[in-house]
This record gives structure tokens, C-alpha cells and sequence, in this order.
């Protein structure tokens, strides 16, 4: 018996069909638009640098012992130096308190505690990064930094500050993580009577190893890329000399923080009078190499998921 269905009707309506070619196009546009974009970040960085760098001695580029490109010094080992220093001390801070944090969240806080208690930590992403600069400087210093550093303003500091910013985003990506893992886990280590701290330590943790490492490279993409509380904290407003610790008294400059200098116009050391080239092009070099160490941050960490992913 033939169910009067033609092959037009099994085609759905036109109308509908439109729409919907309509929606693939328009997500299809948004989604080339982006890499159009990166694209075109990326090829204005690499052109702009190689103008620059083919004008620049590349001596100067890792001897000159300091960052002060008004004076012709480009040091990029001073701006590497110190953005590993402040992403280190980040991770430092926002590791343990973090992941202690997301610890306590996904297996020992009640339903009512964890629904007041998590927003409260995500809470910290949403502060303005001028503002824990501030704290940093008029409340962390005074009270447990002066008489351990040399100065107010040091790469220390900036790392500390950049570490609070940093723990919501490695408490969250990591309670997800633990989250994630099965319940049976958990009860068959139960089941087999070790205590709740022997299960989070040896089969939980473990389990979400893969997250927790997501967690931790995001983390310090998001402390490689802090700006605003660095330039303030770190104290290489007018270039610094290379600092080979985080507490040198002559403060310190970042990647990003150099940018933000240079972009503003706040480094205000005095010309020398052999400079011929536009310190503000350097820009476009240290832009550069902190997006090749994003993408390589990027790519690490995407390696180690895949590594240590773990199916149930």
C-alpha cells in the first residue's frame, strides 16, 4: 500500500529550507570571519616586525641588559624574563588555592554551601585588574610585603596580583574537571574502604588529571597576558633594566606591560641622540613573540589534554 508521500514532500518545506540555509550561511560567515581576522592580526604583526627588525641591530636585542627602546635599547630578554617571573609567581599563588578550592567544591562542600560559595571565588574574575593593583599597593605591601622587598614596586608584587586575578579561572576549569568524573569511581573506592581524602588524592585527581592541566595552561595564558596590574605594580613604567629576580629594587616590565607603555606614551626616558628608528614599531616585535608563546602555551596544553584524557 503506497503512502501517497512524493519526493517533494520528503524534501520539507522551502521556506524552511531557506531559513536554514540561510542560519548555516550566517554562522559559516561568523566563524571565517574570525580566522579572517587572526589572519590578519598575525600578518601585520610578522610584516611590521620584519620592517623593524631589519633596521634594528640584533645585538641589541638580547644584550642591551635593559628595556629602553626611547633610548635604542630593545632588550627582549628583559621583557621575557619578566613576564616568566610574574607567570610564574601567578601559578605559584593561583595553583594551590585553586585547585584547593576546586578540591572542596567538587567533593566536600553540601549543595547549599557550594552554591553560595562558588560564585563568591568566580566573583574575583569579574574584578577590575586596576583595582587589585590598588590592593596590591595600599594593603598586601604595607602589611606583608614592606621590609621583605626592596622596593614597592616589583615584579613580586605584580606576580602576586596577577596570581588572585588568575584563581577563579583555575578554581572553575578545574571543578568542572573533578566534576566530570564518574560517581562510580568514588564508590568503588569507597567501597573498598579508603577514607574520602585517600579517593580525592589517588582516583579523583587522577582521573581529571587532563582538566586540571587544561586548568593550569589556561591560567598561565591568562597571567601571560595581564596588562593593566602589571604596568602599575611591576614599576617599569620608563623602561627597566634586565631583573634577574622578581624583587629587584628597580622594579620590572613585561611583555604587555612594555606594549602598554610604548602604546601610551608613558615611557619617558630621554632620547639619545643616535636614535633613527620609531620605538613605537618595537610593538609590533614583542607583540609577536607573545602570541607565538600564547600558541605555544596553546599547543602544550592541548598535547598534554589529548595525553593524559582519560573516556569512562
Amino acid at each position: 500500500m503506497s503512502s501517497g508521500l512524493t519526493l517533494a514532500d520528503l524534501a520539507g518545506s522551502k521556506q524552511r529550507n531557506r531559513i536554514e540555509s540561510l542560519v548555516k550561511a550566517g554562522v559559516g560567515s561568523a566563524a571565517s570571519l574570525s580566522i579572517v581576522i587572526s589572519v590578519a592580526i598575525l600578518a601585520v604583526l610578522v610584516i611590521r616586525s620584519a620592517g623593524f627588525l631589519t633596521q634594528v641591530e640584533w645585538s641589541s636585542l638580547v644584550s642591551s641588559l635593559g628595556w629602553f627602546p626611547r633610548s635604542n635599547r630593545y632588550d627582549l630578554v628583559t621583557l621575557l624574563l619578566g613576564s616568566l617571573w610574574v607567570t610564574g609567581i601567578a601559578l605559584a599563588v593561583a595553583t594551590p588555592v585553586g585547585v584547593g578550592a576546586a578540591v572542596y567544591l567538587s567533593e566536600y562542600a553540601s549543595k547549599r554551601v557550594r552554591r553560595w560559595l562558588k560564585p563568591s571565588v568566580e566573583i574575583l574574575a569579574g574584578l577590575p585588574s586596576v583595582v587589585v593593583a590598588f590592593f596590591i599597593l595600599q594593603v598586601i605591601y604595607p602589611t606583608a610585603l614592606e621590609g621583605v622587598l626592596d622596593s614597592k614596586y616589583t615584579l613580586f608584587a605584580a606576580g602576586i596580583g596577577v596570581g588572585i586575578l588568575t584563581i577563579p579561572i583555575v578554581a572553575s576549569v578545574t571543578e568542572d574537571a573533578l566534576s566530570a568524573v564518574p560517581n562510580s569511581l568514588r564508590e568503588a573506592s569507597v567501597g573498598l574502604g579508603a577514607r574520602k581524602a585517600v579517593t580525592t588524592v589517588r582516583v579523583v585527581l587522577p582521573a581529571a588529571v587532563s582538566g586540571i592541566t587544561a586548568a593550569l595552561i589556561v591560567g598561565a595564558s591568562r597571567a601571560l597576558g595581564e596588562t593593566m596590574l602589571v604596568t602599575l605594580v611591576a614599576g617599569g613604567a620608563n623602561g627597566s633594566a634586565r631583573a634577574f629576580g622578581p624583587g629587584s629594587a628597580g622594579g620590572g616590565v613585561t611583555m604587555t606591560s612594555a606594549m602598554a607603555n610604548l602604546a601610551a606614551g608613558s615611557d619617558s626616558v630621554a632620547v639619545s641622540s643616535g636614535v633613527t628608528l620609531n620605538p613605537v614599531n618595537s610593538l609590533y616585535v614583542v607583540g609577536l613573540v607573545l602570541f607565538m608563546f600564547t600558541l605555544g602555551l596553546n599547543l602544550i596544553g592541548d598535547r598534554l589534554v589529548r595525553r593524559f584524557r582519560q573516556s569512562y
